[in-house]
């Protein structure tokens, strides 16, 4: 009866937005934690970066290649039951983890349980919810839902260093899994799943406005047509492509490494974790205007800006991490304001390719080319560490995929054949079944 009392004052959106965003806050804190857990568990157990970093590229690579199925699990069981599933999956394997000895642990419990759990509540959850509750305001909104993450970062890191710092890395760990856990009742008494539940239609729309309701008797099933139907669009290679180099040159590579590469270049731990925190804050001021942006204006040309200048940015890092003194404030300037910003023009691009009713699972799978270049830069950047004893080739590499991804953006939805047929072939079939 709460739920229905509080949609009698106001609408119910917002709430479920609420709810959302504190999921996504909880979660980006899990993702974060691996950062200031690579040299402690270096100094204990004597293990290599690479190796460390191998566990992360698992729970990297989970994280993107769940998405997609757990949009379509949204579609069959609900969004709460997919949440719940997600935090109680989370906050068992983190705690577990404080009792890792060997390496194939780290990678079970970090890698593939955390990993996988993550997964279930990724960027999709976002675009799931803005499609199912908003008829306006979608970009903005998803603009806020995305930068979770960066307000997760910015609040979680500075604190866990200090425990990681005072404590050791264990009790980190548990106040991270202590937090996912306290949302589950939270999850279970006030989420729902769609507006319809409340007698509701989305926010501001209209009267007559036909309702965005999908029921998967197969979810499984219908990921894999959306990703065989992806591969059919030039669109979606463009927007997976763009996003393979998104996530090779955020969280893969810089979300992991960037403290690791402090602590080399003599910078404290709290310090660095410190400048983390600061990027975060700058990317909640600048994905939330890149949502209000891609209301507005030309998506494409949104990306290719954002691409652009994250380029420049990775090209300068090893620069600033000589000059601390200042360089490393700038770069976290720079960086910082289009850290995630390229996901609401990415959502809003992949919406008009292929649909609002589908954008969800379309997204995910968009999602898992991310999070396969996340991992990619995470392992990769660690051997590279490990092998020469200096990130510099990585984040030059890096900066400079971003400068050609620019270019590439502009291409998306010059051709729009491509997309038109494979969704009338994946139409079609589904009549026919």
């Amino acid at each position: 009866m709460a739920p229905r009392r509080m949609a009698q004052k106001y609408h119910y959106a917002w709430v479920v937005a609420g709810l959302t965003f504190l999921t996504l806050l909880a979660t980006a804190g899990v993702r974060a934690t691996p950062s200031i857990l690579i040299v402690p568990l270096e100094r204990e157990f004597g293990w290599s970066r690479a190796t460390i970093s191998l566990a992360i590229s698992v729970n990297l690579l989970l994280y993107g290649l769940i998405g997609p199925f757990a949009a379509a699990l949204m579609d069959r069981i609900g969004v709460r039951r997919t949440m719940l599933g997600s935090l109680a999956i989370v906050a068992s394997g983190v705690a577990l983890s404080t009792q890792i000895s060997t390496p194939w642990q780290l990678v079970l419990l970090w890698g593939v349980v955390v990993g996988g759990g993550t997964g279930m509540t990724a960027l999709v959850l976002g675009a799931t919810i803005v499609n199912r509750w908003f008829a306006e305001r979608r970009g903005l909104v998803l603009g806020v839902l995305t930068a979770s993450s960066a307000t997760g970062q910015m609040v979680f890191l500075p604190a866990l260093a200090a425990l990681v710092s005072r404590y050791g890395w264990r009790p980190a760990v548990l106040v991270v899994a202590a937090i996912a856990a306290l949302l589950l009742p939270l999850i279970a008494l006030l989420m729902r799943d769609r507006p319809e539940d409340l007698g509701l239609r989305q926010y501001r729309a209209a009267a007559d406005a036909p309702l965005v309701t999908i029921k998967m008797d197969r979810p499984f099933a219908a990921a894999v047509w959306a990703l065989r139907d992806g591969l059919r669009s030039r669109d979606f290679w463009l927007l997976a492509g763009s996003f393979f180099i998104c996530g090779l040159s955020t969280n893969g590579l810089v979300g992991t490494h960037l403290i690791p590469a402090c602590l080399d270049a003599g910078i404290p731990e709290i310090r660095a974790a410190g400048l983390l925190a600061a990027m975060g804050l700058f990317d909640l001021v600048g994905t939330t205007a890149s949502g209000w942006l891609s209301d507005r204006y030309d998506n494409r040309v949104l990306l290719c800006w954002y691409y652009g200048l994250r380029g420049v940015a990775l090209i300068y890092l090893p620069f600033g991490l000589i000059d601390a003194s200042w360089g490393l404030s700038a770069f976290a300037v720079l960086y910082g304001l289009d850290w995630i910003a390229t996901v609401p023009p990415t959502v809003k691009l992949t919406a008009d390719a292929f649909g609002r009713e589908r954008a969800g699972i379309m997204f995910g799978w968009i999602v898992a080319a991310h999070q396969l270049g996340a991992a990619v830069a995470t392992f990769g950047a660690g051997t590279i560490r490990s092998v020469i004893g200096d990130y510099q080739p990585a984040f030059l590499t890096s900066g400079g995929l971003c400068l050609v991804t620019a270019a590439m953006v502009l291409q998306i939805g010059q051709r729009r054949g491509s997309t038109h047929l494979a969704l009338a072939d994946h139409e079609t079939e589904t009549a026919a079944a």
